[in-house]
């Protein structure tokens, strides 16, 4: 489903309003919520949001399980750390127990660091199989999403596990989920807004069907639709 709104801090409050829904509704019924973060600077604002009322008043944060989608392969306290940003600014100011967040251990090398990290996420779920209540995604320029990039081999990558992926262009590793994790989960959202993505939005959702060129098309959720929320900036070449 795609949610148009007229302006950025709509969006960010249509978001808010949609986690704290599923968090309520999954800690309800199973008695805990998992969600995968995105990083980046679209994000940073929603986490703001959530860490202030009135949404932090309306979660039980401790019963809410945090992990990353894709992280940047930097030490944990590089500003351009996903972890180091959401810890700074949703972590700490809800008090979330070091417990609460499987973070990518970036120490080791970018294939060892994968692999732990996926060690962690099936040790977090156990017998049950890896599937996340939410993955939170953006969506780059260049039609990436968590750290699918275009033409890097992960792209191709059947089994839902986790990858390191080497971007060429700015020479550095990243981690990421492949696609067939993130479409596992019970639910997927897109959190879009400004006019520079405009065109990816359009490449997504309106164009021909080529994976290596659009990697975000590779989110098809097995559970239904993904998520759309973006703002009429990013929105306005599609049809809708």
């Amino acid at each position: 489903m795609i949610h148009i709104y007229n302006k950025v801090e709509e969006v960010l409050e249509g978001v808010a309003e949609y986690i704290v829904s599923l968090a309520t509704k999954s800690i309800d019924a199973q008695g805990s919520f998992t969600i995968a973060l995105s990083g980046g600077s679209s994000p940073k604002k929603l986490y703001s949001l959530l860490a202030n009322e009135p949404y932090k008043s309306q979660v039980a944060w401790d019963k809410v399980f945090f992990f990353f989608g894709d992280e940047r392969y930097v030490p944990a306290n590089n500003p351009a750390s996903n972890y180091q940003m959401v810890k700074k600014v949703l972590f700490e100011p809800l008090g979330i127990g070091e417990h609460q967040v499987f973070a990518v251990d970036t120490t080791l090398q970018p294939a060892q660091s994968a692999a732990q990290y996926m060690n962690a996420i099936t040790g977090y779920f156990k017998d049950a199989d890896t599937i996340f209540d939410l993955v939170l995604l953006g969506l780059g320029d260049n039609s990436h999403t968590a750290s699918l990039f275009p033409f890097t081999p992960v792209l191709h990558e059947q089994l839902p596990t986790i990858k390191e992926v080497f971007i060429p262009d700015q020479q550095v590793y990243r981690i990421t989920f492949t696609a067939a994790l993130i479409n596992k989960a019970s639910n997927v959202a897109f959190l879009v807004y400004g006019e520079s993505k405009a065109q990816a939005v359009y490449n997504i959702l309106e164009e021909e069907r080529d994976i290596d060129t659009y990697p975000a098309q590779l989110i098809e959720p097995l559970y239904g639709d993904p998520e759309w929320y973006l703002d009429e900036a990013a929105a306005k070449k599609i049809r809708v």
